[in-house]
């Protein structure tokens, strides 16, 4: 079982205390989504757990297994940045070269056809055309760009995948297409998923349950028909600072 534990968890930058005695429990298998105003400390929980930052104290938990000092390439977690972190000088894909989309592929040791066999449905699903393969990343919008991070994420197929703001950078008629194919995606997988957004929809559509993030604390955890109506931590009649297209 592939679940992730959080336990008293706090990163501080300086004074500010990003993330404060922080707990979580993630199911295996679930879909969690991460909603809360900017600065709350959601993207930095993320990184924790990837091991790209380091907890001043607490216990981060995979698999029931601490993993506080295991390095980020051994801890079984994908991460796909709100800034994409695509390598600029390599191309999208070609299966018989080391590119943004083969690089996971060929590193396990597939066949050529094997890969072309695996990547073409993917990309297709994700709106990937193939005039785009031979380009690098500059060359590339920023929804194309996001789109290429998500391909990548998605042929690892890691214990734990961390989403930060994944559509951020996609535009509204895309943007519905791309939560189906990330909620088929991962209902073909179950892969334990954390999900970052300030996008309500995003939220609404993907979560299995929706944790509200304040102040480096999570207020509430629970199902969106429990957590939309009445929102802890907020006066009643407030309205959530969250985006809604």
């Amino acid at each position: 079982m592939v679940t992730v534990t959080l336990r008293r968890l706090t990163k501080r930058f300086g004074a500010v205390v990003a993330v404060d005695q922080a707990d979580l429990h993630v199911y295996d298998g679930e879909f969690l989504v991460i909603v809360g105003e900017s600065g709350c400390g959601k993207t930095t929980t993320l990184r924790l757990i990837a091991g790209l930052e380091t907890p001043d104290s607490g216990t981060i938990f995979i698999g029931g297994a601490p993993v506080n000092d295991i390095p980020p390439g051994r801890r079984g977690v994908q991460m796909i940045f709100q800034s994409y972190a695509l390598w600029p000088h390599m191309k999208i894909f070609d299966p018989e070269r080391y590119t943004n989309m083969s690089l996971p592929l060929k590193i396990r040791k597939w066949s050529e056809s094997r890969i072309r066999e695996f990547m073409r449905p993917l990309t297709a699903k994700l709106g990937i055309d193939e005039k785009l393969f031979q380009r690098k990343p500059p060359q590339l919008s920023g929804g194309e760009q996001q789109r290429v991070a998500l391909g990548r994420a998605m042929t690892t197929l890691p214990r734990v995948l961390l989403m930060d703001e994944p559509l951020s950078n996609i535009d509204a008629p895309n943007r519905l297409k791309m939560r189906t194919e990330i909620l088929q995606f991962h209902r073909e997988h179950r892969l334990t998923t954390l999900y970052v957004t300030h996008n309500i929809w995003d939220a609404l559509t993907l979560g299995d349950r929706i944790a509200v993030m304040r102040a480096g604390k999570f207020e509430q955890v629970d199902a969106a028909e429990r957590v939309c109506p009445r929102p802890r931590g907020r006066p009643k009649g407030a309205r959530a600072r969250l985006r809604t297209k």
